[in-house]
């Protein structure tokens, strides 16, 4: 099969799209299945990373004029046509398409729709809901109240929607993982993990609140992406901390996570991560399309969490680690919430639909 992937990272947009789509590269592949990116040559972006993973690239130039007004979704948004033309010239070279997959929060139908005639089949991969989509196939790895009619307004009748954490996209490094025992009540290691930029620079406000405590015996691991333009500043400060590491741009996260008994992040992709090696978190939502998946896993008890980030300051959070280092029965609750939660996975149940009658 020949498969092309649309996504791109940014210091903007962060990096959870290419990453997810890169497990699927690898599953996919993993089934003799020729993948091929094409990504916007952005500031902060991760193709190099996408390359070293041994996948073609096949670059759109960065818009000038991206920069200006509502940043690169804004452009996006008004200049679709422009990216889907862009978009269909590179692939005049590819032979025929078999599955042409995009994972972009600023394109929509319109977009679709234009690239459609050019391919055999269109999965969209999305988590917002907040747009309407001409795919085959749509994949919605989330948990939310009302994980049924969320798309039914918003695809063709036709198009097959996959929705839930059973669908997960999981790093191969997590799946030879999933069985990690966790011995103590008490937090002896504290994982620091809010995705590849970091805009907001929560890691350094996690940092100063464990700081604050006055913990020493409390091990602390830090892991920073390529697009953490606050990279230095952390680097200096994980210095000054009693047994704190940094980690940058690593491969084994899954590691970290087996070794920590609390982890401290936002509502991205991580978030499954976390639950699948049922690992109790802290957590700050640093985007709006984070509000309603942790509020509901704070209802179900998976997490422990604290609002929005211009909300939460250091402080606020050295407080709230203070109460919860103390309730070791919340620990407890915490990690029979995220096993249940994470009790339908099925591994390989996304490559197993597009390979389907292959």
């Amino acid at each position: 099969m020949n498969i092309c992937i649309r996504t791109d990272s940014s210091v903007e947009i962060g990096s959870g799209h290419v990453m997810r789509c890169l497990v699927l590269a690898e599953d996919l592949r993993r089934n003799q299945c020729k993948v091929t990116f094409i990504c916007r040559e952005l500031p902060g972006n991760l193709i190099k990373n996408i390359e070293a993973h041994g996948f073609k690239v096949l670059s759109l130039s960065f818009p000038e004029t991206a920069g200006e007004g509502g940043g690169l979704k804004g452009w996006l948004k008004s200049n679709w046509d422009t990216d889907a033309e862009q978009t269909i010239e590179t692939l005049r070279d590819q032979q025929s398409i078999n599955w042409f997959i995009v994972d972009h929060y600023a394109l929509d139908r319109r977009w679709e729709h234009s690239i459609k005639p050019r391919v055999n089949s269109l999965m969209v991969i999305d988590d917002l809901a907040d747009r309407p989509h001409d795919c085959d196939l749509l994949l919605d790895q989330n948990l939310y109240r009302d994980m049924k009619g969320r798309y039914q307004k918003l695809v063709p009748e036709h198009a097959t929607v996959l929705t839930g954490p059973k669908y997960l996209l999981l790093r191969q490094e997590f799946r030879n993982r999933r069985h990690v025992k966790r011995s103590c009540s008490n937090v002896n290691r504290i994982l620091i993990s809010f995705g590849g930029s970091d805009p907001t620079n929560e890691t350094m406000k996690a940092l100063k609140a464990i700081n604050s405590l006055k913990r020493p015996e409390i091990a602390v691991d830090v892991v920073v992406g390529y697009s953490n333009q606050s990279y230095p500043a952390i680097r200096e400060f994980c210095k000054k901390m009693p047994q704190t590491d940094i980690h940058y741009q690593i491969d084994y996260l899954a590691e970290l996570m087996a070794k920590a008994d609390l982890a401290i992040g936002a509502g991205g992709s991580t978030t499954w991560e976390r639950c699948y090696m049922g690992l109790p978190a802290v957590t700050v939502e640093t985007a709006e399309n984070q509000s309603e998946i942790l509020s509901f896993l704070s209802e179900l008890g998976a997490v422990y969490h604290l609002g929005k980030s211009r909300e939460v300051q250091e402080d606020d959070l050295a407080i709230h680690l203070q109460r919860l280092l103390n309730s070791s029965k919340r620990f407890k609750d915490m990690r029979k919430a995220t096993k249940f939660i994470m009790k339908d996975y099925e591994e390989y149940a996304v490559v197993k639909h597009l390979t389907k009658g292959e």
